[in-house]
């Protein structure tokens, strides 16, 4: 396995793979926040036609998604089992995805410059080396072509909403999701962007209403936030 992996985490989302395409399991949020995310990608990068490839796709939710808006997608990850519930599903959808067991940083060794368009979302917090992952991203993407990130800031307002909140108070997920040390500032992903050679275009946050139980992109980004960049030509 790449060294820029933690087995552990690997192995957690392995064991919940069973349960990805159900929207009341443990990746309700996933199924919620997808077509904000969706939308907000397409917006930028016209997803039509595009190839795109999805890092850390997990069960494929961002993935069938994408294709549904007629992109030609490929999908990489290192969890078997979510891979094989990500295939298993294409047969329900009728999508096409091409899924591969892989990081990004031995993808982008095979498949340098060759998509119109990279994300990695939710994923940067869970891996050793952040940096790691974003430079192989803009390996990845052709000059011109766009990388989408989305993670997790680090800050007592982020601890209290994302981890004490979401994982502990309204259950949102499992406890153990996420490590608060692991989460990363928009400046620390900013600059990591910025060293790969990745222009920052518009930095994003993600917010929950309690109450109304809606999610919504907008204002600050002290809690969950997405950041597109675009690669120099």
């Amino acid at each position: 396995m790449n060294a820029n992996a933690d087995p552990t985490e690997v192995q957690k989302f392995s064991d919940l793979a069973h349960r990805w395409w159900d929207p009341a399991s443990e990746f309700k949020p996933l199924h919620e926040i997808n077509p904000l995310r969706l939308n907000w990608i397409d917006s930028q990068a016209v997803l039509a036609g595009k190839e795109v490839l999805d890092v850390g796709c997990g069960g494929g939710i961002l993935s069938e998604g994408m294709a549904s808006r007629g992109a030609r997608v490929t999908g990489i990850d290192l969890s078997d089992k979510a891979l094989g519930v990500a295939r298993l599903h294409l047969f329900e959808s009728g999508l096409k995805v091409d899924y591969h067991h892989s990081s990004a940083e031995h993808f982008a060794e095979a498949h340098p410059e060759r998509f119109d368009v990279v994300t990695c979302m939710e994923m940067l917090e869970h891996v050793p080396d952040p940096a790691s992952t974003v430079a192989a991203c803009a390996h990845l993407v052709k000059p011109g072509g766009m990388v989408f990130f989305s993670t997790l800031n680090r800050n007592p307002k982020s601890y209290l909403f994302a981890v004490i909140g979401a994982e502990y108070v309204l259950k949102l997920l499992p406890r153990g999701t996420h490590d608060y040390a692991r989460f990363i500032k928009p400046s620390e992903l900013a600059r990591h962007a910025r060293q790969a050679g990745l222009e920052s275009r518009e930095l994003i946050g993600m917010h929950y209403n309690p109450f109304s139980r809606v999610y919504s992109l907008g204002g600050a980004t002290d809690v969950n936030y997405l950041l597109s960049t675009i690669r120099a030509v």
